[in-house]
C-alpha cells in the first residue's frame, strides 16, 4: 500500500518555528517529524509515499530527495493554491493505484499500521476507516458521533460552544479505498472532515471509526508541540 502524507500546511499556529521551516520539518528528537512518518510506515511494509507540498517545498524536497536514502520511493506533487486535505487525494489520483493510508503530516504518530490495514481488510463495505478516541482539546477537534459498530452516524465540525452527548475525536489518520476520489471535485477546495465524510454519508455510504491505545498526538500549536517533544523524550528513555 502506499501512504499520502499532507505537507501542505502553512503551520500559522506554530509561528515564529515556522517561519522558516514547514511544520513537517520541525524536529521530534533528532529527526525531523516527516522523517518519523516514514520510519513508522516502513516498519509495517510502507514504502511508496506521497507528499503534497505549498509551504517553503524546497526544505522537504532538498532534504528528502526521491526518498532513496532511507529505502523508499517519494512522489511529491506541488500545489500553487493549497487544495485542502481532500482536494489532494484527488490531486494524486493518477497515482494512486488502491487502497492507500492518509495522515495530516502534522501527527507524531506511532500507530500500528498492519493493524489498521486489517481491520480496514475486515470491514468490506466500506469506503474508508480513521483513527477514533478521546481528546484533551475536545473544543478546537473534529468530532464524530458512532453507532455500536463504530460506524460512522454524524460528524460536528470544530470549533464546538458546546460539546455533543455522545462523541469521539476524529484522529486524521485513514485508510481509504481508491473509489473515495468518485466524491471529490477536481481542482478545487475540499476538505475531508468537513465536506467529503458528510458527504458520503449524506449518501448512505459506509465509514468506520478504528480504536487503538498507540501514541497519536498532533503538534498543531506551540504547547502541543511542546508536550509532543516531552513525550518522545520519555519514550527513549523508557523504550517505545
Amino acid at each position: 500500500m502506499q501512504a499520502l502524507i499532507l505537507c501542505a500546511g502553512l503551520g500559522t499556529r506554530l509561528k515564529p518555528l515556522t517561519d522558516s521551516v514547514p511544520k513537517v520539518m520541525l524536529p521530534i528528537g533528532a529527526k525531523p517529524l516527516l522523517e518519523h512518518h516514514f520510519e513508522q510506515f516502513k516498519k509495517h511494509g510502507v514504502k511508496e509515499f506521497l507528499i503534497n507540498l505549498h509551504y517553503l517545498p524546497d526544505k522537504i524536497t532538498d532534504y528528502f530527495g526521491n526518498g532513496s536514502k532511507w529505502g523508499i520511493r517519494i512522489t511529491y506533487k506541488y500545489e500553487p493554491e493549497i487544495l485542502g486535505t481532500a482536494g489532494a487525494m484527488r490531486n494524486f489520483e493518477n497515482e494512486i493505484k488502491g487502497p492507500f493510508f492518509l495522515i495530516y503530516g502534522d501527527i507524531f504518530s506511532l500507530v500500528n499500521y498492519e493493524k489498521l490495514k486489517n481491520y480496514f481488510i475486515d470491514k468490506k463495505d466500506a469506503l474508508g476507516v480513521e483513527i477514533i478516541g478521546g481528546t484533551d482539546h475536545p473544543l478546537d477537534s473534529d468530532l464524530v458521533e458512532t453507532d455500536n459498530n463504530l460506524r460512522f452516524k454524524k460528524i460536528y465540525k470544530k470549533p464546538h460552544k458546546e460539546l455533543p452527548k455522545k462523541f469521539k475525536s476524529m484522529k486524521a489518520v485513514f485508510v481509504f479505498k481508491k473509489e473515495i476520489l468518485q466524491h471529490i471535485p477536481e481542482r478545487q477546495y475540499y476538505e475531508i472532515d468537513h465536506q467529503l465524510l458528510p458527504e458520503i454519508l449524506a449518501k448512505g455510504e459506509k465509514f468506520y471509526g478504528y480504536e487503538t491505545n498507540d501514541y497519536l498526538k498532533d503538534i498543531g500549536t506551540l504547547e502541543r508541540y511542546r508536550r509532543v517533544q516531552e513525550d518522545y523524550i520519555s519514550l527513549i528513555n523508557y523504550g517505545k
